[in-house]
């Protein structure tokens, strides 16, 4: 008798790592990239300033589960929203939207109502991360 293995109980968890807009500094995002790689998690990093309409399609050419925003600009509020949009409009309601950078409370109360899964500030441990992204993950 051979043993079957189901390929989508077995399939790492897929992360893509966006710099949506003009914000230029990416040592977090690196340093949570690396971190979800290190748990066994599939990575990818679309580079700096990339739009919403990049990251989307990125997301959706590599079929991924999770998208991690990572923004320091200040714009969160608008580019954000624009992220959840896309994704609604390519039916990917499934894939889990998370956010980094330096977002006031009443603003990440704001993102997390829009459909926002997470939001992680400064000084976050990568180990939280980690968790809360597998956890969240809609193929863990």
């Amino acid at each position: 008798m051979t043993a079957t293995v189901d390929s989508e109980s077995t399939r790492r968890v897929r992360v893509l790592i966006g710099k949506p807009g003009l914000d230029g500094h990416d040592r977090g995002a690196k340093v949570v990239a690396r971190a979800l790689r290190d748990a066994g998690m599939e990575v990818i990093y679309s580079g700096l300033h990339q739009t919403p309409e990049e990251i989307v399609e990125a997301a959706l050419q590599e079929d991924v589960d999770v998208v991690g925003l990572s923004i320091l600009s200040g714009a969160h509020l608008t580019l954000v929203p624009a992220v959840l949009e896309r994704l609604r409009e390519q039916h990917m309601e499934d894939v889990q939207v998370l956010v980094g950078g330096i977002i006031p409370d009443e603003d990440a109360e704001e993102l997390r109502r829009m459909g926002v899964r997470g939001v992680f500030g400064p000084g976050t441990e990568t180990e939280e991360i980690v968790r809360f992204t597998r956890s969240c993950a809609r193929r863990a």
